[in-house]
């Protein structure tokens, strides 16, 4: 007779053992409960919530209470044991968690109990409110695409309408102006061409208008040195290909410069008057380089010329006119001319690692070093700056970065008056500061309001012609609250609001950002890539916008993608490979912005083709397994 055989079941609990089950549901059973605590606790969080985001405010406090802790070890015993590691549970938290438990009490043979329920019930999915929100704010995607395509206008779209609908016809389907340019007169042409733009082609257009914000940038720069240069084409092995077009006139003449001149040069007097169209006109330039212009030929009352050389002049140089004589010798003919006023040049300043810079709370003009003729420094190169309010946040020790951190410095010594900083981030050979770039003070904790003055007066053309409005370098949960009292105030709050992460307070405040944010009915998030990296770290970009991401999902708000996607696409007419790759991960998000560019319709058609692609692959964190083609 064979021996009894052994019970070779494969069944879940003999497959884990029901110890392992076992400890995975009291794990599971208890983390519950910390949901459920963490949820009552909030109740006053909940109660300031619009109704129509209160399941998705309660699910983001759920996630957060999931990320309190390390899940790692979790989610390995979960996967060992077959079951959903909750690696995709941003949108439905307690659904995902109570599907699990529910396998295991089964599993075990225990009749399934009812775990304590959330207070908050909705009949929807958390993708489906999630759905819900982005219609909302973005409006319907179109028929062959889920994530929406975001504009920025450039000023010429004000007076250029079949560029805007070139851009509609290509794919846009949302349009931002940025209030921080142009002018109510400008923003309403652009809004009058969107508007003719969806008639025409029945497509639609969502509008976004971003408010400028409290935008720290730097002051003018007194102008330089009244320089004029030019310089003839050259091919790849230095040799001239083509020489410089000079257009030379009488300084009281008054004429326009030509726009295919490659200068223009004003002449004093009526010197010019004896010159004829074979002459050749001869000076010293800027540096004390003899340089030559050769006549071609006159117009009205000037004259082109032709040069070879790269050349600098400046006010006051004397011209000398030569002139082939009948024996042909060329000689210097009449009396000298002078070259009269130039414009000035635009300022610059160019600091190297371990420069002083100083910022200066009043508004002067900024300056370079200045250097006594022993060659010490007598003061340190100067800018300042358009928030005075930094002077009292900013601390010795903190970073500064100016003009996307490609200036970088540390603040050595702050008064009522200036910020002394020493460079210690430029290439070798310098960075040109200038006019009108962004700063940043990563480390300093900045009192400043979300919303502007300047912001309030262009809330009451924004909220009757706006759908959407971008709250721009918001730091704390206060700022969303001042715009929406504003908008109450305006009774306007029927207007989405997109709150754009583009500091480190704000992804470090990002889930009161979004509790505050969710008292208002139509909402998004922006994530502002640019000056969010700037601020945290390139290095850090990539697991910021991931959480940010998995957050925004949590509460069911719309993303946009924001921040140089296919940039050197719209401004080259070519695209980088990294930034092919960038734009396909855009498909995370239900909506990706294109910023402006001469070839910013052709960056529309490659994105839309991106989209399409990729929407066949990819789901937020799920990966899509379709067909392949082997």
């Amino acid at each position: 007779m064979s021996p009894p055989r052994k019970n070779t079941s494969t069944s879940p609990a003999a497959y884990a053992g029901k110890n392992a089950y076992g400890d995975l549901l009291q794990e599971l059973t208890a983390l519950w409960q910390e949901l459920m605590t963490l949820e009552a606790e909030s109740a006053e969080i909940l109660r300031m919530v619009d109704a129509r985001h209160l399941a998705s405010a309660a699910n983001l406090i759920h996630y957060l209470a999931l990320r309190r802790r390390d899940m790692r070890p979790l989610q390995e015993k979960l996967a060992a044991a077959g079951l959903s590691s909750m690696g995709r549970a941003e949108s439905h938290v307690l659904s995902n968690l109570h599907a699990i438990i529910t396998l295991l009490q089964h599993a075990l043979g225990k009749k399934a109990r009812q775990a304590p329920a959330s207070l908050i019930a909705s009949s929807k999915t958390g993708p489906d409110l999630l759905e819900i929100n982005t219609n909302s704010l973005l409006g319907k995607p179109p028929a062959h695409r889920c994530v929406r395509i975001m504009v920025t206008f450039p000023s010429e779209a004000a007076d250029g309408y079949p560029l805007v609908k070139e851009m509609l016809l290509q794919g846009m389907d949302c349009a931002r102006i940025n209030c921080a340019h142009d002018d109510a007169g400008v923003w309403k042409r652009m809004i009058k061409h969107i508007k003719r733009a969806r008639r025409e082609t029945g497509r639609p257009c969502r509008i976004l208008m971003d408010l400028g914000g409290p935008k720290l940038r730097t002051g003018e720069i007194a102008s330089g040195l009244p320089v004029l240069k030019w310089q003839p084409q050259r091919n790849m092995y230095g040799k001239v290909t083509a020489p410089a077009r000079i257009w030379i006139y009488p300084q009281n003449d008054g004429s326009t410069c030509p726009a295919h001149a490659h200068a223009c040069l004003p002449v004093k007097g009526n010197w010019l008057a004896q010159v004829t169209s074979l002459d050749r006109l001869e000076f010293r330039d800027a540096r004390g380089a003899l340089r030559s212009l050769q006549v071609v030929g006159k117009v009205d009352g000037g004259y082109w010329a032709e040069s070879m050389q790269t050349t600098y002049v400046k006010p006051g140089l004397k011209l000398y006119l030569l002139r082939v004589t009948d024996s042909g010798v060329i000689r210097r003919a009449g009396h000298a001319g002078e070259i009269g006023a130039l414009p000035q040049m635009p300022g610059t300043i160019r600091l190297h690692r371990g420069d002083s810079l100083i910022v200066t709370r009043e508004p002067i003009p900024g300056h370079p070093a200045q250097f006594g003729e022993d060659g010490r420094l007598l003061r340190a190169a100067s800018i300042a700056c358009s928030l005075p309010e930094i002077f009292a946040s900013a601390h010795p020790g903190e970073r500064i970065l100016i003009d996307d951190g490609r200036i970088g410095g540390v603040i050595r010594n702050v008064n009522t008056e200036e910020i002394l900083v020493e460079i210690t981030q430029a290439r070798d050979g310098g960075e040109k500061l200038l006019a009108d770039k962004g700063i940043n003070l990563p480390d300093s904790h900045l009192d400043l309001d979300g919303v502007t003055a300047t912001d309030i007066e262009h809330l009451e053309f924004v909220a009757r012609n706006a759908d959407m409005i971008g709250l721009s370098f918001v730091r704390k949960a206060a700022d969303v609250a001042l715009l929406q009292a504003h908008l109450k105030r305006l009774n306007a709050d029927k207007l989405g609001i997109v709150i754009k992460i583009e500091t480190r307070a704000a992804f470090e405040q990002l889930p009161e950002l979004m509790f505050t944010l969710l008292r208002s009915r139509i909402v998004g998030v922006m994530i502002a890539r640019g000056d969010l990296a700037v601020e945290c770290g390139y290095e850090r970009l990539a697991e910021l916008q991931e959480e940010i991401l998995w957050l925004a999902e949590a509460a069911h708000i719309p993303v946009i993608w924001a921040t140089q996607v296919l940039e050197g696409l719209a401004k080259t007419g070519k695209p980088s490979r990294a930034e092919v790759t960038d734009a396909a991960m855009g498909e995370r998000a239900e909506c990706v912005m294109l910023n402006k560019g001469p070839h910013v319709v052709k960056a529309i058609q490659m994105l839309d083709n991106i989209l399409q692609r990729m929407q066949g692959h990819q789901q937020k964190k799920r990966a899509l397994l379709r067909r392949l083609h082997w």
